[in-house]
């Protein structure tokens, strides 16, 4: 019910216009000044024809206050999915290649090699999760609230789990890591992760297969870094609608989050601190000036990036890097 001006003091006047003036404002909830968003939305993508279309434009379709660019890996795929990617013309879409299925890990950490954005926001090609929530996982940042978001899966609020075995799989897990790291977590393995870019790149991470969602969780909390969990949607597929993760990949997961917790705890990371190797990858960007742009590097046009150009781009540029530092955690 709305309190008439003239039944309201002079303070809570002021507290009223002050609070306008903010959300008004480029200010967080905390009166300090926003830093611009710019996502880059990492997708992992091996044989998903059947899905990857719908899932590319129901990204680049979001809007909010923040930028976007979609950088869709193609793992190896054998099927039409890099094919499916190519024909849609969109400035902010990238596609990097794989000659070969390398796993999960692998294509998100090729995505970070060359991600221009502010933050990392990994998201899947099987439309199990709705790009919908991007903008509330995004809320916490405007508001200067968190830096690191995750979007939490939480029975009865929007979600559909194809079997109990991989919603208990996921709890346990979950449960097993919140113990060795001391934290409290809703949902470790869920795909919605939103992580500063300059903070990825500091952890040490060289999972290539299912087991990176894990190793990521592990590297931010040794750090004393605790995730700020939001409710987000999910509606699961079975093994016989394409879902690949099996019970293995959870006992690997297991083992992943105690490899990570004997590598001891960290001090807390620096805010702002550059990664060192970033350099590495700069020259790996296309410009981006309409349709499937030519991208640069060592002579080539190609109509998107391919693994073999970033390790020999980031190989021939290693060594003008001797002296000024290697990442953390190499």
């Amino acid at each position: 019910m709305m309190v008439p001006d003239d039944q309201m003091t002079r303070s809570e006047i002021d507290a009223m216009t002050a609070m306008q003036l903010m959300v008004d404002s480029d200010l967080c909830s905390d009166g300090s000044p926003r830093t611009p968003v710019k996502l880059s939305i990492a997708m992992a993508a091996h044989n998903e024809e059947r899905t990857i279309e719908a899932a590319v434009r129901d990204v680049l379709s979001v809007e909010g206050e923040f930028e976007i660019e979609l950088i869709v890996v193609d793992d190896g795929s054998s099927d039409a999915t890099a094919e499916i990617v190519r024909s849609i013309t969109d400035s902010r879409l990238v596609l990097v290649r794989k000659d070969r299925c390398k796993g999960k890990g692998a294509a998100i950490l090729s995505a970070v090699g060359v991600a221009t954005g502010t933050h990392l926001l990994i998201f899947d090609a099987d439309l199990e999760y709705s790009a919908r929530d991007i903008p509330a996982l995004v809320q916490p940042l405007l508001d200067g609230r968190a830096e690191v978001v995750y979007g939490a899966r939480v029975a009865g609020m929007g979600t559909s789990f194809s079997s109990s075995r991989y919603k208990l799989g996921s709890d346990l897990t979950t449960l097993f890591t919140n113990v060795v790291f001391d934290a409290w977590l809703k949902d470790m393995h869920t795909c919605l992760k939103l992580v500063p870019l300059d903070l990825v790149r500091q952890l040490s991470l060289s999972e290539a297969g299912f087991g990176l969602d894990t190793e990521i969780t592990g590297e931010l909390l040794r750090r004393g870094i605790r995730p700020y969990e939001v409710p987000c949607s999910f509606r699961g597929r079975s093994h016989a609608a394409g879902k690949k993760i099996t019970a293995r990949d959870g006992i690997e997961c297991l083992k992943v989050a105690l490899k990570v917790r004997l590598r001891g705890r960290v001090e807390p990371l620096v805010a702002g601190t550059s990664y060192a190797g970033r350099e590495q990858y700069q020259v790996l960007r296309p410009a981006l000036s309409g349709g499937w742009p030519a991208f640069r590097a060592g002579g080539l046009s190609e109509s998107c990036i391919k693994e073999s150009d970033i390790e020999e781009s980031a190989a021939a540029r290693r060594p003008a890097l001797v002296g000024a530092g290697s990442p953390a955690g190499s």
